[in-house]
């Protein structure tokens, strides 16, 4: 009849993915009247849903304190690293392909320095 509530393990839902920190955030946002959304860091620079992909991406990436974001900024993180990651696939598949073109010219330049004289 009277059941007492257990007790939660830990969060559960949103609220376990969101750091101390982003819980903070979001409720001096609520108080202030301002939106969820961190929108300083927009004029500060290129956003990262803008960045081209390439090493000032990757370097970005690297550095950024993934327990600091919102829910939002670290699905435009994702997004960010995602488009990075095919970016670096493209410039495999043509290396690759440069590679593979170039074989035949590598192989008859290795036998005649390496073949009967």
């Amino acid at each position: 009849m009277n059941d007492v509530p257990k007790p939660l393990e830990g969060l559960q839902g949103p609220m376990k993915a969101m750091s101390p920190g982003v819980v903070d955030f979001l409720f001096r946002q609520l108080v202030a009247g301002e939106p969820p959304e961190d929108t300083q860091w927009q004029r500060e620079g290129t956003v990262l849903a803008e960045q081209a992909p390439g090493a000032e991406l990757a370097r970005r990436l690297s550095e950024t304190d993934l327990e600091s974001l919102t829910p939002l900024e670290l699905f435009e993180f994702v997004r960010a690293s995602q488009r990075l990651v095919a970016w670096a696939e493209h410039l495999k598949e043509r290396a690759v392909a440069h590679y593979c073109s170039e074989e035949p010219e590598r192989t008859q330049g290795s036998a005649r320095t390496h073949g009967p004289a």
